[in-house]
C-alpha cells in the first residue's frame, strides 16, 4: 500500500484517502494501544481523576454496575472539584442498563448529562440511528476512543469461569485530541443547546508535538459512509496484507467483492470474528456468508474466549484502523461511530502483533470435500474446536444464547469439529418456519395480526401528522420574519 513512501503512488494514495474518509491527516501525534477492558479502565479513570479543567465523556453503554458506579463517582467528584463534566449516552445502549436516578449524584454536583435521541413524537424512525461512540476527552490534551463500553461484563466472571471479552481501543495525544473534542461537540449539539467554547490546550500547543504518528479521525455520522468508503478503498490499496477483527460482521456486497478481489490477487486477508457472540442472530448470518469469503482464499477464524469484541484493522504493516465502527450497515451507514486510522508503521506492527496473539486463541475455519457427488464444499473447523467460554451476558436473550451453545456443544461432541451447512439452507429453513406459523396465525387468529398491525399504523399516522404540522409551522412563519425584516 504506497501510504508511506515518498512517490507520487503516495500522494495520490494521501489524496485518496482524505476525500474518501472525508478527514485530513494530522500529524505530530502519538498513539497507545489499549488491549481489553481492564487497562482502559484503569487509563479512563486515572485520567478523569486527574482532569483540571474539562471532563467530556461519550459511551453507547454506562451500565450501572461497579465499574459504571466507579466512573460515576470519579466524574461527581470532579465536578464537585469545579471541572466541567460533560456526558453524553446512548438511549438504547442504556436501555435497562442506567436510569435518571444513576446520573441523578452527577447532576446535583453541577455535571451534565444527555441522553442520546430518545423516542420523539414526529420522528417514528429516529430511534434507528444510534450514537455508538466510546469516547473520552480530558483537559484537551489526552484523548481515547475505542469499542469498549463501561460495564462490568467487559471484565468478565472469574467466578463463575468467564474470561475478560477481547476488546481493542487507543490513548491519543496531540492535534487528534481537538478532532476529538469536536466530535464529541457535534454529538453534544445533537442533543440541545450547543457545547459553550473550549479553552484552548495552550499548554499543549506550547510544547510541541505530542510525537510523530500520523493519523485521521473518522467521526462517522448516518448516511456519510466515510468509513465505509475508506474500507473498501484500503482493501482495494493493499497489496501485502489486510487483518481484520470485527464483533459483528455482516458485509454488505460491495466490500466483500473488494476483500475477495484483494484475495485474488495475492493479497493475505483475514477475518478474525467472534465464535460465541452476545448476539447470536448476527453470529449466524456472519457464518452464511464464510463460504464466499473462503473459496476466494480469504482465511476466516473464531475467536474461542467469551467474546471478541475489538473493531480493527491492519494492512501491509503500515496503516491500521480502530475505533466501534463495526463492518456492517448499521456502524457504516446509521450510526454515530469513531475511528481512528493510523498510518504509521510502528504502530500498525504492534497492532499486527496483537492480532497473530489473538489468532493462537482460535480456530481457523476451512472448506471440506463435500461428502456426496454433486454437493457443495462444507464449510468446518481446520480443528477440533476447545470447550467454549461462557460468556458474561449481552445485549441478547439468555434462552437463544444457551441454545446456540448447546447445538455448538452437542455438534462438536459427535464430530470432534463444528461442521456447518449450506449457506442458503439455515436461513431458506428458519424464513419458510415463520412463514408457516405466520401464516397458520393469521388464518386461525386474525386478531392477533390484524391488532397489532392497526395500532402501529395509528402510531406511524400520529407521528408523520405531527411532523407535517411542525414543517407547515415553520413554513408560516418564514414568510412572517421576512415580512418583519
Amino acid at each position: 500500500m504506497p501510504l508511506m513512501t515518498d512517490t507520487p503512488g503516495r500522494l495520490l494514495a494521501q489524496q485518496a484517502l482524505s476525500r474518501t474518509a472525508g478527514a485530513p491527516l494530522l500529524g505530530g501525534n502519538s498513539a497507545e494501544l489499549l488491549i481489553d477492558a481492564a487497562a482502559h479502565y484503569d487509563a479512563w479513570l486515572a485520567a478523569i481523576r486527574g482532569a483540571r479543567q474539562r471532563v467530556l465523556l461519550e459511551n453507547y453503554i454506562i451500565r450501572n454496575d461497579e465499574v459504571g458506579l466507579a466512573f460515576r463517582d470519579a466524574l461527581v467528584e470532579r465536578a464537585q472539584a469545579g471541572v466541567f463534566v460533560a456526558v453524553v449516552v446512548d438511549w438504547v445502549g442504556c436501555l435497562g442498563q442506567s436510569r435518571s436516578v444513576f446520573w441523578a449524584p452527577l447532576r446535583a454536583a453541577g455535571g451534565h448529562v444527555r441522553i442520546f435521541n430518545p423516542p420523539q413524537l414526529g420522528q417514528p424512525f429516529g430511534w434507528i440511528s444510534r450514537d455508538h461512540r466510546k469516547l473520552l476527552v480530558v483537559d484537551g490534551t489526552l484523548g481515547f476512543l475505542s469499542g469498549v463500553c463501561i460495564s462490568a461484563k467487559w471484565l468478565g466472571d472469574p467466578a463463575r469461569g468467564v474470561p475478560p471479552w477481547r476488546d481493542t481501543g487507543v490513548a491519543l495525544r496531540g492535534p487528534v485530541v481537538a478532532e476529538l473534542e469536536a466530535a464529541f461537540a457535534q454529538s453534544w449539539g445533537e442533543t440541545g443547546t450547543p457545547l459553550p467554547p473550549l479553552a484552548s490546550a495552550t499548554a499543549q500547543a506550547a510544547a510541541g508535538p505530542a510525537g510523530d504518528v500520523s493519523l485521521r479521525l473518522i467521526a462517522t455520522q448516518p448516511a456519510t459512509a466515510g468509513m465505509y468508503r475508506l474500507d473498501q478503498l484500503v482493501a482495494s490499496l493493499a497489496r501485502k496484507t489486510l487483518w481484520l477483527t470485527d464483533a459483528y460482521f455482516v458485509g454488505l456486497a460491495p466490500y466483500v467483492q473488494a476483500l475477495v478481489a484483494a484475495a485474488r490477487d495475492g493479497v493475505d486477508v483475514r477475518l478474525l470474528v467472534p465464535g460465541s457472540s452476545d448476539i447470536p442472530m448476527v453470529a449466524a448470518m456472519s457464518r452464511s456468508g464464510y463460504r464466499p469469503l473462503l473459496k476466494a482464499g480469504i482465511r476466516v477464524f473464531e475467536w474461542n474466549g467469551s467474546m471478541l469484541h475489538a473493531k480493527t484493522a491492519v494492512a501491509d504493516g503500515q496503516w491500521a484502523r480502530v475505533g466501534s465502527s463495526n463492518l456492517n450497515i448499521a456502524s457504516w451507514l446509521g450510526n454515530h461511530e469513531l475511528d481512528v486510522a493510523v498510518e504509521d508503521a510502528g504502530f500498525a506492527d504492534k497492532l499486527a502483533a496483537q492480532y497473530e496473539r489473538d489468532l493462537g486463541n482460535a480456530t481457523e475455519i476451512v472448506l471440506a470435500a463435500p461428502r456426496r457427488r454433486g454437493r457443495s464444499e462444507r464449510v468446518r473447523s481446520s480443528q477440533a474446536r476447545p470447550p467454549r467460554v461462557r460468556r458474561g451476558g449481552g445485549s441478547s436473550g439468555r434462552a437463544a444464547a444457551g441454545a446456540l451453545r448447546i447445538a455448538n456443544s452437542v455438534g462438536a461432541a459427535l464430530t470432534n469439529r463444528r461442521v456447518l451447512g449450506s449457506t442458503s439452507s439455515g436461513p431458506l429453513f428458519v424464513g419458510a418456519l415463520a412463514l408457516a406459523l405466520l401464516s397458520v396465525i393469521t388464518i386461525l387468529w386474525p386478531a392477533w395480526i390484524g391488532w397489532p398491525l392497526g395500532v402501529l399504523a395509528a402510531w406511524f399516522a400520529f407521528n408523520l401528522g405531527i411532523r407535517s404540522w411542525r414543517v407547515r409551522k415553520r413554513r408560516g412563519q418564514a414568510p412572517r420574519e421576512a415580512d418583519d425584516d
